[in-house]
């Protein structure tokens, strides 16, 4: 890493992100060649040196290959990888908006960039771009929008354009969809190894690099605070270096950053404070009774249920899998009616949601007690979103859940008093429950912009 450096570093006099502004041609990727190549016969034709697939249907991968300029490593060495983000880190837009206005609206993010790029080839790195690309859409069918029609070729024809001027073995992933594609999680780096026939151990790691402008930087004068942190985290849940454009083309030093949730010094302090939901011990001391849970989507409610209430012989109500509040309260009162005990798996965030339930109880004049769930939301957003693509720890194979919904119990939750009618109320504090590998999932950074 320290020849990579030093090989890229840049003089003191090249300060600005981009050259001053001149009036020059539009770039373009069309050249000599590839015009001669269209009039040809389609027997002499060479073939197309960038090609494209999509992959998992939200995934648009393409491979470019310039036969002069194979891709190369060096022999008996494990190969070095360096990733980039697409958009303001390797472009940027012409017209200065955040969102390109058509296929034509880019420029190099510096005029080092291709220049830089060219020498890690030559140093024997893959070369390869992982990029969010939310605003376009890779459906094909008959009803698709001809804005998603648009927006899809313009993208395609400027990576196009951008991959011939470099003229370099490169490949390129756009993530469309909100799902195990999209930065931070890792899953465009599993499709690139995939492509290059590897695994994640044959790579040279340390020696590999990805720089990406969603760094989560905080604001600093006139610079404005970055919109994310997906590119940093992308980073470290692959295992690889990272740094910011700024600082890997033009040798800048590190600006400071945050971000607001980092799964592995969370899980730490919890440790720290040896919290642990095994410590609370429900007991059934009525007959009969209702027990409602308080808590946010992916708090940890249904999980608790299976552990603590289901053995006791406790009926789960839960809104999920009966569609609508009436329809629970339907199902309870026919359980009541047959003296059972029930247990409302539901968010129940506010006082008015929670009376419908203790209206319950004063009818059949049973105990109804509150299990309070704290863990924040934006840990409990993180949980439903592991559950629902990491493929482990998820044993009703939920989806993953909205943005929304999260924010709407945040701005509907009021914390349960006993005046509301409730009998006790017994508070579960989050704590990680599961193996070494399983933590070694959750620490993972998992939800994105």
């Amino acid at each position: 890493m320290n020849r990579q450096k030093a090989s890229l570093k840049r003089s003191p006099s090249a300060e600005s992100i981009s050259p001053p502004p001149v009036k020059r041609k539009m770039q373009s990727g069309t050249t000599k060649s590839a015009v001669a190549n269209f009039f040809k016969p389609a027997s002499q034709k060479e073939p197309e040196k960038l090609t494209w697939r999509i992959l998992s249907g939200t995934v648009l991968a393409g491979r470019y290959v310039p036969s002069p300029k194979p891709e190369t490593t060096e022999k008996g060495s494990k190969p070095k990888v360096a990733l980039f983000d697409f958009d303001f880190t390797l472009i940027a837009t012409t017209s200065g908006k955040k969102f390109p206005v058509n296929s034509d609206d880019w420029k190099w993010w510096h005029a080092c960039v291709p220049e830089s790029l060219r020498r890690l080839h030559d140093e024997g790195f893959i070369l390869a771009i992982v990029s969010n690309q939310g605003g376009i859409s890779l459906k094909t069918n008959n009803k698709t929008a001809k804005g998603d029609a648009r927006r899809l070729g313009d993208f395609k024809t400027k990576a196009k354009n951008v991959l011939t001027l470099l003229d370099l073995p490169i490949r390129i992933f756009a993530a469309t969809g909100i799902d195990q594609f999209r930065k931070p999680r890792p899953g465009m780096w599993h499709e690139l190894l995939r492509d290059l026939g590897l695994k994640h151990e044959d790579i040279d790691l340390q020696a590999s690099i990805f720089v990406g402008d969603a760094a989560g930087r905080d604001e600093m004068g006139p610079v404005q605070k970055d919109f994310s942190c997906s590119d940093r985290g992308f980073s470290e849940n692959v295992g690889i270096p990272f740094k910011t454009p700024e600082e890997f083309f033009l040798s800048q030093p590190t600006r400071p950053w945050s971000r607001d949730f980092d799964p592995k010094a969370y899980l730490a302090e919890l440790d720290e404070k040896a919290n642990s939901t095994t410590s609370v011990e429900f007991k059934k001391e009525y007959p009969q009774d209702i027990v409602i849970f308080c808590g946010a989507p992916g708090a940890g409610k249904s999980t608790f249920y299976w552990k603590h209430f289901e053995p006791l012989g406790y009926v789960r109500i839960n809104q999920d899998i009966l569609g609508s509040r009436q329809n629970c309260i339907k199902k309870a009162t026919q359980h009541l009616e047959d003296g059972e005990s029930v247990v409302i798996d539901n968010t129940n965030a506010n006082p008015e949601t929670r009376e419908h339930w203790i209206k319950l109880a004063r009818k059949f004049k049973v105990p109804i007690r509150c299990i309070h769930f704290t863990t924040p939301v934006m840990v409990a957003e993180h949980n439903d979103v592991m559950r629902a693509l990491s493929g482990e720890m998820n044993p009703e194979k939920r989806d993953m859940l909205p943005k929304v919904a999260f924010s709407d119990f945040k701005k509907r939750y009021r914390e349960p008093q006993l005046e509301e009618g409730l009998q006790d109320i017994i508070k579960v504090d989050f704590a990680f429950d599961g193996t070494e590998e399983q933590r070694a999932i959750w620490t993972k950074h998992w939800v994105s912009s």
